[in-house]
């Protein structure tokens, strides 16, 4: 046993030792300077992430709990899957409530699932805590993406999480199929961006077969395949994303070939007018018109075409900087997928409310691409939600929406020069 003198001065080392650790967390962390950090330091948002996922457990449950449930299109999902359940493979024979089956064959898998896990669709609260996860894997994954590529400072988060009722509402209030499909988008990127091409080309393509938006990605996901896998590379690639989706319509295209293709992938289809949120200033007449939805493609496509060029040489540039293992070369990656994604919903043929978390996580990273200054940034993202919570839409909404999908897409392409200050900003980071 150790004399009366030892112990204590044994444990007065053990204090001051204790004393000293505090010391130097107290000057490293609990100082003015280290909060700002955590506010604007885009290195630090994992530290906002992590807070605001666990807050937003607390937020879907209470929404959940607090907020009653209204009932689009749920309903009419089971009714579709319940079809195929009962051993009908003929997509034209598939229908709900509000039409016919128009998605692809992911889609029927996925809420097949769903359908024996709520009780055959009836047990709903349960299944609006199943999208409250999705909702949460999704934003982890889309945290994931901004953390990784050092873009945006975390206070943007925030805007992210706490701004959106209609987003929180599309989820867990509305059950659409929309937020399955972008959570395996996300998941899909984020492979892509570690370099795990094969994997990431079978979650993207589960992704389509959910709904079909998520094509409006791959033009630039092309380019990247091309830029980084070659050709060869490019059709193996090409090849998986085709191959799952004959793999995962086999049963519907071996029934009747023509309805599966007709009925999931249709690109003709026509919208109601009265649930469009970006054109209803148009008359119907002109919104319903074939010359309009053609105008709308080529515009479409000549806008891919002016970016195109620019999009080749990040990917170019991703591809043989990515081995460095520097999370910020995944900027040149995001940004032609991102604004590939934009440039499609900017000239869609309608936009219904649930559309608008097909761009929504990215909108943050796509003006932090752009010129302006913050405070036009936060304005812009701003008008964006006024625009989507407009219900019904009305002719200013619908021209602000527009207005704002130009002033992102133009602030991109005047800013299409990036590489150089990204390899400055890459060789401070090593």
């Amino acid at each position: 046993m150790a004399p009366p003198g030892k112990r204590h001065r044994a444990q007065s080392t053990k204090i001051q030792v204790i004393k000293g650790r505090f010391t130097k967390f107290q000057a490293k962390y609990l100082t003015i300077d280290f909060a700002k950090r955590l506010v604007f330091d885009p290195s630090l948002l994992w530290v906002s992430a992590i807070i605001l996922l666990v807050g937003e457990l607390f937020v879907n449950v209470l929404v959940i709990q607090r907020i009653p449930y209204t009932e689009i299109d749920w309903i009419a999902y089971m009714q579709e899957v319940e079809g195929v359940v009962n051993g009908t493979w003929d997509y034209s024979k598939l229908k709900g409530d509000t039409g016919p089956l128009v998605y692809p064959a992911g889609f029927v898998y996925l809420f097949t699932i769903l359908y024996y896990l709520t009780n055959y669709g009836k047990n709903i609260r349960l299944a609006q805590y199943f999208f409250c996860g999705i909702y949460l894997i999704t934003l982890a994954l889309v945290f994931r993406i901004y953390s990784k590529s050092r873009k945006i400072p975390p206070y943007m988060l925030i805007f992210i999480c706490c701004t959106s009722y209609r987003v929180h509402s599309i989820y867990v209030l509305r059950l659409f199929n929309d937020p399955v499909a972008i959570m395996f988008l996300f998941c899909s990127i984020n492979l892509f961006m570690e370099g795990y091409w094969t994997l990431g080309s079978v979650f993207y393509s589960f992704a389509v077969s959910i709904k079909m938006n998520i094509l409006l990605f791959a033009p630039a996901l092309l380019l990247a395949y091309i830029a980084s896998q070659g050709i060869y590379g490019t059709l193996k690639q090409l090849t998986i994303c085709a191959g799952l989706q004959l793999v995962l319509g086999a049963p519907f295209l071996l029934a009747n070939p023509l309805a599966y293709l007709v009925g999931s992938f249709n690109l003709g289809r026509v919208f109601l007018f009265e649930w469009t949120v970006n054109w209803r200033f148009l008359p119907e007449e002109i919104f319903i018109h074939p010359g309009f939805h053609i105008t709308l493609l080529l515009l479409h496509v000549v806008l891919l075409g002016f970016f195109a060029k620019p999009w080749f040489r990040y990917m170019k540039s991703f591809a043989k900087l990515q081995p460095t293992g520097v999370g910020m070369v995944s900027q040149l990656f995001l940004l032609p997928l991102f604004t590939a994604n934009l440039i499609g919903v900017a000239f869609s043929r309608s936009l219904h409310y649930q559309f608008y978390v097909w761009y929504f996580h990215t909108l943050p990273y796509l003006l932090w691409s752009t010129p302006y200054s913050i405070w036009l940034r936060l304005c812009i993202l701003g008008f964006i939600e006024m625009c989507w919570n407009t219900f019904p839409s009305t002719y200013a909404s619908s021209a602000i929406l527009h207005v704002c999908h130009i002033l992102i897409i133009g602030g991109i392409f005047w800013r299409r020069h990036p590489t150089k200050d990204l390899n400055v900003d890459i060789k401070k980071d090593k």
